[in-house]
């Protein structure tokens, strides 16, 4: 009999301490190779170098498209808007801080 609770406790111990390790990888980023095989974690490691940092990076749909842009203008100017309503605005040309520096 205590050579099967011996056999369960080894088998629960091993499921404990798997259970763990892949947890304590996921929390911390590691890479989990429970077999000892060899993998490339090493090479994806290393800093990515041209053609790879392009791929990376998802496609900016900014830059082309017209619409976004539009929008992303509109709003610039009614936030600009609503600032000079609150007397918040960028000064006009030549009356800035400097300019008020230079005439004293």
């Amino acid at each position: 009999m205590s050579a099967a609770t011996g056999g369960l406790r080894r088998l629960l111990a091993a499921a404990a301490t798997a259970g763990a390790a892949e947890a304590r990888a996921a929390i911390f980023g590691h890479a989990l190779n429970p077999t000892g095989k060899r993998a490339a974690t090493k090479l994806l490691r290393k800093k990515m170098v041209g053609d790879q940092v392009a791929q990376w990076y998802p496609y900016d749909i900014k830059r082309d498209d017209p619409l976004v842009m539009a929008r992303e203008e509109k709003e610039r100017l009614s936030k600009l808007e609503m600032l000079k309503r609150r007397g918040k605005g960028p000064p006009k040309k030549g009356q800035g801080r400097r300019a008020v520096k230079r005439s004293k």
